[in-house]
């Protein structure tokens, strides 16, 4: 048994054919989704999906590419959202500086003030997160640094070295592997993959985006979290069996399930 711990099941790739995309991941071995908010309006859908189908649980945030679409007062409202009960964690939320101009230090200020929001909402439920970074390494890692103990996090798509994996579990966080892992151009996904402790990742999705070979270029959807099983299993030269037992282990003990 798997779980796609990454997906974006409210977007409209997805919108006509739910039931379908469900089925194929139970023929797949995958019986858990958790389907990812990426806004209020989002974050809403996500905990109807989640009201609605009996394998799906809902996360609830704000992406920070999406901070500018919000209310600056958004927190009251994903604090409701938020404690609905098949709401397992906070996010996606964290910093995305990929595209900000290097003199964009507005979006940089509101990017870092609703995830310390997010962060904060986190504490006060008892949530776990879960952390988007691109471009924005550093200043994700200090942030972080200011809940140590009091949140644990899990970075999603994770595709940098076995050296950056190494930062964030000494901070007691854990690291999510997508498809990335399968594509041939992804040498430090790869090597993270294979060599972080067994208890300390997930896999995932990401879906629509980022499909796993040999399904590369098509709608991702989460039956094929099992190719990432798969392939992460050969990488670390053991059994898929043996793969999918610690994953869903580590995924039942972070998001409480």
């Amino acid at each position: 048994m798997l779980t796609d711990t990454h997906a974006h099941l409210d977007f409209p790739e997805f919108r006509d054919d739910v039931p379908a995309i469900l089925a194929r991941a139970a023929e797949a071995g995958v019986t858990r989704v958790l389907t990812i908010g990426t806004g209020i309006e989002s974050s809403r859908r996500a905990v109807a999906l989640a009201e609605k189908w009996p394998q799906v649980r809902a996360v609830a945030g704000v992406h920070p590419n999406h901070v500018p679409d919000e209310q600056p007062g958004f927190l009251p409202v994903l604090r409701e959202i938020a404690q609905h009960p098949r709401v397992v964690a906070i996010g996606e939320t964290g910093l995305d500086h990929f595209r900000l101009a290097k003199d964009d230090t507005a979006s940089r200020i509101a990017q870092a003030a609703a995830f310390r929001m997010q962060l904060g909402l986190a504490v006060e439920l008892g949530k776990p997160v879960i952390i988007h970074e691109r471009a924005a390494w550093d200043d994700t890692l200090a942030i972080l640094h200011e809940y140590t103990g009091r949140v644990r996090a899990v970075f999603h798509c994770f595709g940098k070295s076995p050296d950056h994996a190494r930062e964030v579990l000494a901070l007691g966080h854990l690291v999510s592997f997508t498809g990335i892992v399968t594509f041939k151009n992804a040498p430090d996904a790869q090597a993270s993959a294979a060599s972080v402790p067994l208890d300390s990742f997930m896999i995932e999705t990401d879906c629509p985006f980022l499909a796993p070979v040999p399904h590369r270029g098509q709608r991702c959807e989460p039956a094929f979290v099992r190719h990432t099983a798969e392939h992460i299993a050969k990488l670390r030269g053991i059994s898929l069996e043996e793969l999918a037992a610690a994953t869903q282990a580590t995924t039942g003990r972070f998001f409480s399930l």
